[in-house]
């Protein structure tokens, strides 16, 4: 609800103080009086588009604070939250714009984008006028205004799990046919790619230890001639031979040496045993370095093979297997593409056939709601002196989408007979002000709570019992809420909850708005100038008093 608004130095109201309440509150007076600038301060501050040229002329800048009460779950609080702004019970709106143009805007004392006031008005602030083009008069609104009357929260939400599973389905599908697309493109060098590094096998660490062989291959020839050399100088023929025989002839003399040759005999034994390993060692040297000369070739061959098949590929010979393993899984991955999408297009037809379910069952009952929409506007339109005019919502089939399939839209017919057309197109002035009335008061239970309404003339060429059914409907929607009319009929301000007089004066050659809200005495005075004009006449004084008396 919107409990207070403060504007300063806009247009011509210098200071103003309005402290609005529940229920139905009228504000009447003379055209030009500033009714309108009411509404356009007010829509400043909730970040409306609207005059480029709004501060008061003379003044540095204009300021609008607006005051809101926000009951508890209100809408406003989801849209604080996500902006990150601090929530209370109340709400201060606060927006400037100084005399260059600049416009800043703060929500609880903190500063606020336009986006950001945009957003909250659409949870605070509901305009209706013949110029409306943000609420019912808007055929792009019509389908959520629907769903809401007819209570499809749950089935939209059905549909827009199933719509977002197609999304995601058909983008799996897009994606694996544009890879399995690029794997074809080199289908051949894969296959033939494979096939040789499949009849090459190379094996991890295979290179180096190829190298390896083949350098001690190749120096084999070079040092076995010298080690054969120092193998028989140190066999029998040779240093072993020697010390056998010496340890042999001295243990013939050791008896008549009176023990002077066991210490030599004993170094000379331990001599042999290591002679005898030195000689195993280089007999084991010699076992090594024997090799077939057909070995040598076939290691060179696969040598170069490796790494003729390595440098092919721009890769190490160390690097070969891996790029095996991952060219053989891209061929793996093409074999099995063709079973790969079949299956995602499965998936998709799934998806599509879940959402047409979704889809049908939101359609059926969009179709019921309209039905019944239909019949409470056309009882709304009677009292409203337009029993002949048809209401009807169309719906049509529409490109799938998140809510379904379905093209909603409201269209009238003033007169029988007459060919049915947009809201906006085909009524009059008063008859489009009293179908959005009637509209309105079948969507009061379904939309809107804890939303302000704003009529803005909407009675306009209409009087008489007609105005009086108009007042009454505004007095019906301000129930349990608020509702704020702009109004030049009298029927409608004297059923007002709370009343007041929008004046223009001049002082001193300087023009300003004055708001004054109006007790019980001034208000049959107002609906008496409403009802005679320039001239109050006894009669329209008793004709106010039985207006005020209902």
């Amino acid at each position: 609800m919107l409990r207070a608004l403060e504007i300063r130095d806009m247009l011509i109201i210098d200071r103003l103080e309005l402290a609005f309440q529940p229920g139905l509150n009228v504000l009447t007076g003379e055209t030009g009086a500033g009714k309108s600038i009411l509404l356009d301060s007010l829509g400043f501050v909730l970040g409306w588009r609207g005059r480029a040229e709004l501060v008061r002329s003379g003044a540095a800048q204009g300021e609008v604070t607006a005051v809101f009460d926000l009951p508890e779950g209100h809408a406003a609080f989801g849209v604080l939250e996500e902006a990150g702004l601090p929530a209370d019970d109340g709400l201060i709106l606060r927006r400037v714009n100084t005399a260059d143009g600049r416009k800043s805007g703060w929500v609880n004392d903190r500063r606020a984008s336009g986006e950001v006031l945009r957003a909250l008005s659409a949870t605070l602030v509901e305009l209706h006028g013949q110029h409306d083009d943000r609420g019912l008069l808007n055929p792009r609104g019509h389908r959520a205004i629907l769903d809401a009357y007819a209570g499809n929260a749950g089935l939209l939400d059905e549909a827009r799990a199933a719509w977002s599973a197609l999304g995601q389905a058909r983008k799996a599908l897009v994606a694996e046919e544009a890879a399995l697309a690029r794997i074809r493109e080199e289908e051949d060098f894969l296959r033939h790619a494979v096939a040789e590094l499949e009849k090459l096998d190379p094996q991890p660490g295979e290179d180096a230890e190829l190298d390896t062989r083949r350098r001690l291959m190749q120096s084999a020839e070079r040092i076995r001639d010298d080690i054969a050399h120092a193998s028989a100088a140190l066999g029998y023929d040779g240093a072993e031979g020697a010390m056998a025989n010496a340890l042999r002839w001295l243990e013939g003399a050791a008896e008549r040496a009176d023990g002077r040759l066991d210490a030599p005999m004993a170094a000379l034994t331990r001599a042999m045993a290591e002679l005898d390993e030195a000689a195993r060692g280089v007999a084991d040297c010699l076992d090594a370095l024997e090799f077939d000369p057909l070995e040598l070739e076939e290691t060179e061959e696969r040598l170069f093979a490796l790494r003729g098949l390595a440098r092919k590929h721009q890769v190490g010979p160390e690097e070969l297997p891996e790029l095996a393993q991952g060219l053989s899984a891209r061929l793996a991955e093409l074999d099995a593409g063709e079973e790969q999408i079949a299956d995602l297009r499965r998936r998709v037809a799934e998806a599509e056939a879940r959402h047409d379910t979704a889809a049908h069952a939101l359609a059926e009952a969009r179709r019921a709601a309209a039905a019944r929409l239909d019949a409470a506007v056309m009882a709304e339109l009677a009292p409203l002196k337009m029993e002949r005019a048809v209401f009807a919502t169309e719906i049509a089939p529409a490109d799938p989408g998140p809510e379904g399939r379905d093209a909603v839209a409201f269209t009238v017919a003033t007169n029988p007979g007459a060919p049915a057309g947009a809201l906006n197109k085909i009524a009059s002035g008063g008859e489009l002000s009293r179908f959005l009335l009637a509209l309105k008061v079948c969507l009061a239970e379904e939309q809107n709570r804890g939303v302000t309404m704003i009529f803005d003339e909407i009675d306009r060429g209409v009087g008489g019992a007609t105005a009086d059914a108009v007042g009454r409907r505004l007095a019906e929607l301000a129930t349990g809420g608020q509702v704020l009319v702009v109004t030049h009929s009298p029927q409608v301000a004297a059923l007002g909850a709370h009343h007041w007089r929008v004046e223009k004066r001049v002082d001193a050659g300087l023009t300003t708005s004055t708001v004054t809200p109006l007790a019980a005495p001034d208000r049959e005075a107002e609906i008496a100038r409403m009802l005679a004009g320039d001239t109050v006449t006894e009669e329209a004084r008793a004709a106010a008093r039985a207006l005020l008396a209902g």
